[in-house]
């Protein structure tokens, strides 16, 4: 019988390997599963998420965001919000380069006019929900439009914040434009646009609470050396305007509007309150107690 040489070096590479797996095994084995405590205070609550200088070099968007906040914001934040429908300061095409690339008729422009706006829209509302914020759900706000007759952008203009606060029973209203909402290409380079400004209103006397307004270029910059890089590249780059890399545009929109909003520590502390006013209702077993005369009825 032959026996096949075995490579020393090999084999004692093989065995190295195999004792790294070991060890690593061994060490997820070991470890312990530990209970971590909640409401506990969260970290970069104010930072996370809101991108820096570098990131927009590093993602090539030359966008911004400002906002403003009124004076008094701490004294009178906004507690429960309606997020109105937004208007589009654009025509509900598909633009390339500001070219339209897709022929529509006058129903077809304003569908998607109105699919454009509520995207970043949805975007905003949803950020604001998880807040210290009461959200008016938007199918709410869109029922009681309709019922009043509020069917496009100049007449909800034309309705006082006061009147669309009783309708709403909401103390704060926020009026929404869509400014851009386009795609660039040019070979190596291909960007989705997305840019929308917000104004927050008191319902209960028509003052600004807060306003900001928000740029995101979603970019794909491509770098070549050579001539075939070019033609291969240039088709690459359309990848970047699939339909879900404008999806996270008019979601980040939404949500660097939302991070410009101060945290409106009253709201919280009366959250608080409350909890602790339902709590004192409950016996040590958790359930609601009940008063002499509730228990002989």
């Amino acid at each position: 019988m032959t026996r096949l040489p075995i490579k020393q070096g090999s084999s004692r590479c093989q065995l190295s390997v195999f004792v790294i797996l070991l060890a690593l095994l061994g060490g997820c084995a070991s470890t312990q599963h530990q209970a971590r405590p909640f409401f506990l205070t969260e970290e970069e609550v104010e930072t996370h998420g809101r991108k820096t200088w570098f990131d927009r070099l590093y993602e090539t968007d030359p966008g911004g965001v400002a906002c403003e906040s009124a004076g008094d914001y701490q004294e009178r934040p906004p507690r429960k919000i309606a997020v109105l429908p937004f208007v589009d300061q654009g025509t509900g095409s598909y633009l390339v380069n500001k070219v339209s690339i897709k022929t529509r008729n006058e129903e077809e422009l304003n569908r998607w006019s109105w699919t454009h706006t509520n995207r970043v829209r949805r975007a905003l509302a949803g950020e604001l929900a998880t807040r210290e914020f009461l959200i008016v759900p938007l199918f709410t706000v869109d029922a009681v439009l309709a019922r009043h007759g509020i069917t496009d952008g100049d007449r909800l203009k034309a309705v006082p914040p006061e009147e669309l606060g009783r309708w709403l029973d909401a103390d704060t209203v926020v009026y929404g434009e869509l400014l851009s909402y386009e795609a660039y290409y040019a070979f190596l380079v291909a960007a989705w646009k997305v840019k929308a400004g917000v104004k927050m209103v008191s319902t209960q006397d028509g003052h600004e609470i807060f306003s900001c307004t928000n740029l995101r270029y979603s970019s794909s910059v491509t770098v070549v050396i050579d001539p075939i890089d070019i033609g291969i590249n240039s088709v690459v780059s359309l990848f970047a305007l699939r339909d879900i890399t404008l999806a996270r545009a008019e979601y980040e929109v939404g949500r660097e509007i939302a991070l410009g909003l101060p945290r409106a520590q009253q709201n919280i502390a009366e959250f608080l309150a409350a909890t602790q006013e339902d709590t004192r209702g409950l016996d040590s077993s958790g359930s609601q107690t009940t008063s002499s005369k509730d228990s002989v009825r």
